[in-house]
């Protein structure tokens, strides 16, 4: 929590616990003073403290009228303590939101080439913890504000609004992002955000969520480089665990999300050697210098070759997919300087 929230929150409650032994106070004082019922001491403390000039429940001694005036005093000051510190807690919750957003613009505003994620349901908090673990920069637009008040103390970037509308996408930087994903719940709206992401940014990569099978070719038009099914996924990978279960078991432990737990790693190449000199898989030799398999090959036009001959020849803007313990996928990102 904010110093400055805890802070006001510590006065109010002192306000409160003040304005209840005020309250104590005179009920007890009219009923030992006057004898009062209870009932009628509670309304006198209460006409009292209030000071709405409503009259006695009957004339009060000498003594009763002096406890009442320092009652009056009292409520007075404990009631302006009461009400100044309400408002400058109104007022200063809204002055540390907007200050927060302006921070929170400030820190998007310096991303580049990172993911954009639409919509925080359950499959956007899946693949903002994947990119955590990744350690992969992302902005989040959500239009539920209660949604961003939870997760806003995990520090994670928010940007409130529809994202249906550019405005909110240009504040989530989507003309510097490299890739959007849109985890809506509904396929109209994930059809509009990839038309709108597509023509504002026209190199990015587009993920979109579809729950209906007949949305997956109008995705694929609106521009939409991959379109993920989670359904049909689901089904075929339950039915994958009652054909071959431990292939199944043993992919699933490749993908573990946690930077404890990665295990495959997709490295462009680029950033092994220097791209002016023609080298193989074989001369790189990352078997030996950190532990890890190369398993997967991708090269400049976007063809895959799965466990990739030793002599293949690395080019500019091509990839390899590494397979290692984490310890040695870690050791691959320290060697390079991958992350």
């Amino acid at each position: 929590m904010n110093p400055l929230i805890k802070f006001f929150r510590t006065k109010i409650y002192t306000a409160v616990f003040l304005l209840t032994l005020l309250l104590a106070i005179g009920v007890i004082g009219f009923k030992i003073m006057s004898n009062y019922s209870w009932v009628d001491s509670v309304y006198m403390t209460v006409i009292t403290i209030t000071t709405v000039g409503f009259g006695e429940v009957q004339p009060l001694d000498d003594h009763a009228k002096i406890f009442t005036i320092f009652l009056i005093l009292a409520s007075v000051i404990i009631l302006g303590y009461a009400i100044t510190v309400i408002t400058e807690y109104i007022l200063s919750k809204n002055d540390l939101e907007e200050l927060k957003q302006k921070e929170m613009q400030k820190k998007i505003d310096s991303f580049n080439n990172h993911i954009i994620i639409c919509g925080f349901g359950r499959n956007g908090k899946q693949a903002a913890k994947k990119l955590i673990a990744y350690n992969k920069p992302f902005v989040i637009v959500e239009k539920d504000k209660e949604v961003i008040e939870k997760y806003q103390e995990d520090d994670l970037p928010f940007v409130f609004g529809n994202a249906n509308e550019d405005d909110t996408l240009i504040k989530a930087g989507i003309e510097r992002a490299s890739t959007l994903i849109s985890a809506l719940p509904n396929d109209a709206d994930n059809l509009f955000v990839v038309l709108s992401a597509r023509q504002i940014n026209k190199h990015m990569s587009i993920i979109s969520r579809a729950s209906q099978e007949t949305s997956y070719e109008k995705l694929k038009l609106a521009g939409a480089n991959n379109v993920i099914l989670p359904d049909r996924i689901g089904g075929d990978h339950m039915a994958s665990l009652v054909v071959i279960p431990d292939l199944v078991e043993f992919i699933d432990n490749l993908g573990i999300v946690g930077e404890r737990n990665i295990n495959i790693e997709e490295v462009i190449v680029d950033k092994l050697y220097d791209t002016n000199e023609v080298k193989t898989i074989k001369d790189l030799d990352l078997r030996r210098k950190t532990g890890c398999t190369v398993i997967g090959f991708k090269d400049g036009k976007g063809e895959y070759v799965v466990n990739p001959e030793a002599d293949t020849q690395l080019i500019e803007g091509s990839k390899i997919i590494v397979l290692g313990r984490p310890e040695q996928i870690r050791k691959l990102n320290s060697l390079y300087d991958i992350k």
